[in-house]
């Protein structure tokens, strides 16, 4: 097992006894002793921020709306009686990146709810059944996805938090006793975040309100080590630099149904008192735009977005060098995206994580000086996480080897929703849960990801299962043998592609067949035809190794 990161003396005075930081164990897991119950007693400690700007995004009609803290709260206070959700029920969220969202998902913590956080970018098929699996209490929509989720044949309780609600209904729907819950604990479901596995079928990953706030937590944890550093070399008081701070600014680009977009793009912001830009879908432009005009000092992202966003600044001319902290996850970072960062905001800190849904976040970072003596690292594993290596027989190796990744910490999700076989394959007996991920740990702790035991392609960020996208295609009755593959895309990270043995069908059919049934990301850029039988290994399962050497010539590009 490897042991934390080498402690350095900020380290021990920030997670000192009696600070809020300070760490101590439980059950044989380390755990910061003086976190919050529940994650909406810390959620109510950004009250304090009252009349700062909160949140910046555009309504329906399109109008730009400013929201301060004391709004913020107001609009969500209005909106727990109308849930009508009691503890433990669970309360599904299906919309696109807006405020209606943030407000909703505070609004289910209020009420003691789960929150059920639904791909607002998946089909109806794929929707509908997120809830019938987890049979929500209200599902609060945008009115996009409200049709499709009726369309497809919901018929549960369902707000439109898009729509304006009249004084009346307000009231209408407010009516009634609404029974007075005890607090959560901390290991009550607090969220369910849908992820996939090897059989590309979506499964709920249960996270905790011990799991989300530990993950908050680390978070906050290494900005005050960044804080006390920075005091240290100014010679001045940690309290006095903080004091002096303008406010930060982040731009969420982030899909809030993934855990970056709820964790380290929404909360993290949110309750340090920081400004949210919130960005509906991705576009450089409008991001270019919003980071010179809000003054962004926070921005992460995929490569993808990275490298559209350098593209679209040096093309427009526009200053972004308000940006102060440059996150990139989902991947890894290329090195000469790295240089091209460095380039145009030489005075930003560069970050990168590793980490999954499961997990609650990331499970190693790291940032500024210690990302750049290893940038071709994936972070470096946080104090509160155990990490250890195994072979395929489940023995433990030694620091440097390369296995499977292993983790155990007070993040670790509680399993999956009414998945006990897909839980108790992802957990070995001592509750350590596998990743599926092949890499290594050095002796500094920092994470290397070599390979994936998983099926599946990261593409622009995007987790697509090879085995979802190859059981569309294998609904077609003229498809005799399919197979999907990622390939290599300087700005994607992946392309996800399929080599395909079918009659009477061309490439655009297919993809638009699997765009269909899928979300239209998960869709192959590309469709190669074959003769021949696709290759096969020892086992009779498709090799994937060679029919990614192969795939130039199937496609016709040598």
């Amino acid at each position: 097992m490897n042991a934390p990161a080498p402690l350095d003396p900020v380290f021990v005075q920030v997670t000192g006894p009696g600070s809020p930081f300070e760490i101590g164990e439980r059950g044989g897991i380390r755990q910061f002793v003086n976190a919050p119950g529940d994650l909406d007693s810390m959620i109510e400690s950004a009250r304090r921020f009252g009349e700062r700007t909160c949140v910046v995004d555009f309504d329906s009609a399109g109008a730009e709306r400013r929201l301060n803290f004391e709004q913020f709260f107001a609009w969500r206070d209005q909106l727990v009686p109308m849930l009508r959700a009691h503890r433990g029920e669970r309360v599904a969220i299906c919309m696109r990146n807006r405020s209606e969202w943030l407000v909703g998902f505070l609004a289910v913590m209020k009420a003691g709810g789960i929150a059920v956080l639904m791909n607002s970018r998946g089909s109806s098929a794929e929707l509908l059944g997120m809830l019938e699996d987890t049979q929500p209490a209200v599902a609060l929509v945008d009115t996009e996805r409200g049709r499709a989720i009726r369309e497809a044949g919901w018929t549960g309780r369902m707000l439109d938090l898009t729509r304006p609600f009249e004084a009346e209904e307000i009231s209408r729907r407010s009516t009634g006793p609404v029974e007075p819950h005890p607090d959560a604990v901390g290991d009550d479901p607090c969220a369910i975040l849908f992820t996939s596995g090897t059989t590309g079928r979506s499964k709920g990953a249960v996270l905790s309100h011990r799991n989300m706030i530990t993950g908050l937590m680390n978070t906050q944890l290494s900005g005050m080590m960044v804080l006390h550093n920075m005091a240290r070399d100014m010679g001045i008081p940690v309290d006095h630099l903080i004091a002096s701070l303008p406010q930060s600014a982040s731009l969420l680009v982030y899909p809030l149904f993934h855990v970056s977009g709820l964790l380290s793009a929404f909360l993290s912001p949110f309750l340090s008192g920081s400004k949210v830009v919130v960005m509906r879908r991705w576009d450089a432009q409008e991001a270019v735009r919003l980071i010179a005009r809000e003054g962004i000092s926070m921005f992460s992202a995929v490569p993808a977005m990275l490298w559209d966003l350098l593209h679209r600044a040096r093309l427009n001319d526009v200053d972004i060098a308000s940006l102060r902290n440059i996150g990139c996850g989902g991947q890894a970072l290329p090195v000469n995206l790295v240089a091209e960062v460095q380039a145009l905001c030489p005075q930003a800190q560069i970050g990168t994580g590793y980490g999954m849904t499961e997990c609650a976040g990331a499970i190693a970072q790291s940032v500024g000086p210690d990302f750049m003596r290893r940038p071709a690292a994936a972070g470096r594993v946080l104090p509160l996480v155990d990490v250890r290596i195994e072979d395929a027989e489940g023995r433990i190796l030694p620091t440097g080897d390369v296995g499977e990744i292993v983790v155990r910490g007070a993040q670790i999700m509680l399993g999956y929703w009414n998945r006990p076989e897909d839980t108790a394959a992802a957990f070995a007996d001592d509750g350590w849960l596998h990743t599926g991920d092949v890499g290594m740990v050095d002796e500094e702790g920092y994470v290397f990801i070599v390979d994936r035991k998983k099926d599946m392609i990261i593409s622009g960020g995007e987790n697509i299962y090879c085995a979802e996208v190859e059981r569309a295609l294998g609904e077609l009755p003229q498809v005799r043998e399919c197979a999907a593959i990622g390939i290599p895309d300087e700005r994607l990270g992946e392309r996800l592609v399929a080599a395909v043995i079918a009659d009477g069908l061309c490439e655009a059919e297919l993809i638009e067949w699997v765009a269909q049934r899928l979300a239209r990301y998960k869709a192959p850029t590309r469709i190669a035809f074959s003769t021949q039988p696709l290759p096969r290994n020892a086992l009779d399962k498709v090799d994937k190794v060679a029919l990614r050497k192969a795939w130039p010539t199937l496609i016709g590009e040598q």
